[in-house]
């Protein structure tokens, strides 16, 4: 079945065509200057879910993901201070130092979060011959130009420039980097290399002189050196639209004298409370936070698949815990189907299935996907329920074969105040009961009643 995915650039949905069923895939990876929060690691997940779902419907995957450890600017518009070098003097490092220590944090927790690991991750200071390359390739094309300052690309030798913002040049009134350059032809050309200040820390030789890469030409050379000049599917936050992917995309025309990218897709912001995830609505939190508070990191992919990638989501942690549960009942129910030994009739497997990877290759419909896996789950205990939920997983990404029986030790004093209160509540004894559920639960132990006044205990987490 054929992935389609929204095209942000011909506002449509289109399928996926890739050579001998290989997907070229480049999904923007993160900047190392600081601790990734989990509106960044949403990113990071939906890049994941594009990845699961191209496998999952049976293509071939190639993916690229760049690190960014070089000429990202406190602004994204080429202007303010380059934010490895902002955080190389708060730390008093180097900004090698720097960015290995983020980029292990950062790595780490995509693991925790059962992220995929791309083919490839380069980091941008690993590439600065190809960068180099590539930006004397658009001076010979006769796309670039020369000022004092550095070397910058020429917006009006390139008519589709602003297509994917949806602006034309006259709207593109962006600055230079760190400051405005009287140099530069046009408001919206960007810097392709950049002429170092003494003082920069971060500097290489190059033909036009000593300087450091733009971060838009980063993306473009990261991609040519892994696909050339093709890529079926670019991914990144839609805060790259209008800037960082509209420079990418002239670039690699300038380069290669065609379009190279099929696909371009982006996701929406995480918000926090209704508003945008920032410090200044103290809405920032790191998967590690989440742990610290009791939550797993599958607590947080199962709150991912709830929302469409193109559509913002709203973080609380009224949401995070109705997924804290919802992942509890799912490990629940799928222990039930993996214990039975009955079947189920081939024709509602397939059905399942069927609909389950419509919704997987319809743009990547999580919500959707997961209604089907819920509808799978709470059919009649079978181990091929178990064994199509399994397959499902393939693509959600839950861990769902690591699901194991919890076995909880509860102490006999706990057992022995368990048993008292059952029999207070056969007595209707309220009052008693109510009691002796608190003395349980300041133990650390939860009380929760079933049918015929039997009851199950769990050790609460904190």
């Amino acid at each position: 079945m054929q992935l389609k995915i929204y095209n942000s650039l011909t506002k449509q949905k289109q399928a996926l065509n890739p050579i001998n069923n290989t997907v070229n895939y480049y999904f923007c990876g993160p900047t190392v200057y600081w601790f990734q929060h989990i509106g960044n690691m949403r990113a990071f997940f939906v890049m994941d879910s594009v990845r699961r779902a191209v496998k999952y419907l049976g293509y071939k995957i190639n993916h690229a993901m760049n690190i960014t450890d070089v000429g990202h600017m406190t602004s994204d518009q080429d202007e303010g201070e380059d934010k490895m070098e902002v955080a190389s003097k708060r730390e008093h490092k180097t900004p090698e130092e720097v960015a290995a220590f983020y980029w292990d944090i950062c790595h780490k927790d995509m693991q925790a979060l059962n992220i995929e690991e791309p083919e490839h991750i380069c980091p941008a200071t690993s590439v600065i011959p190809e960068i180099i390359e590539f930006v004397q390739k658009i001076l010979d094309n006769g796309f670039g130009y020369i000022t004092p300052n550095g070397v910058y690309f020429d917006t009006s030798k390139f008519a589709d420039y602003g297509r994917l913002g949806g602006m034309n040049q006259n709207e593109k009134k962006f600055g230079a980097r760190i400051e405005v350059d009287d140099f530069k032809r046009n408001p919206a050309d960007f810097v392709l290399w950049v002429l170092a200040k003494d003082n920069h820390i971060m500097r290489w030789d190059s033909p036009w002189g000593v300087g450091y890469p733009g971060w838009h030409i980063e993306c473009s050379t990261i991609g040519n050196k892994f696909f050339g000049d093709h890529i079926d599917l670019h991914g990144g936050g839609v805060e790259h639209k209008t800037v960082h992917h509209e420079n990418e995309i002239a670039q690699n025309y300038a380069r290669n004298l065609h379009q190279v990218v099929d696909i371009w897709f982006h996701l929406e912001h995480l918000m926090f409370n209704g508003g945008k995830m920032s410090k200044s609505t103290g809405g920032i939190y790191t998967l590690n936070n989440l742990i610290e508070k009791g939550y797993s990191p599958m607590d947080l992919r199962l709150f991912y698949l709830s929302a469409h990638y193109s559509k913002p989501q709203n973080f609380t942690f009224d949401a995070l815990d109705n997924a804290k549960e919802s992942y509890i009942n799912l490990k629940k129910l799928l222990l039930k189907h993996k214990n039975s030994a009955d079947k189920t009739e081939q024709k509602i497997i397939d059905d399942l299935k069927q609909r389950f990877t419509e919704y997987v290759a319809d743009d990547i419909n999580s919500p959707l996907a997961l209604s089907v896996m819920w509808e799978a789950l709470k059919r009649p205990a079978s181990r091929d329920i178990y064994n199509l939920v399994l397959d499902f997983d393939r693509f959600l990404g839950l861990k769902l074969s690591d699901v194991e029986e919890e076995k909880t030790d509860v102490p006999d004093d706990i057992i022995a105040l368990a048993e008292r209160r059952k029999q207070a509540r056969i007595n209707k004894d309220y009052t008693l009961s109510d009691k002796l559920r608190d003395e349980i639960a300041a133990h650390g132990y939860t009380i929760k009643d079933k049918p015929q006044n039997e009851y199950e205990i769990e050790k609460k987490v904190v």
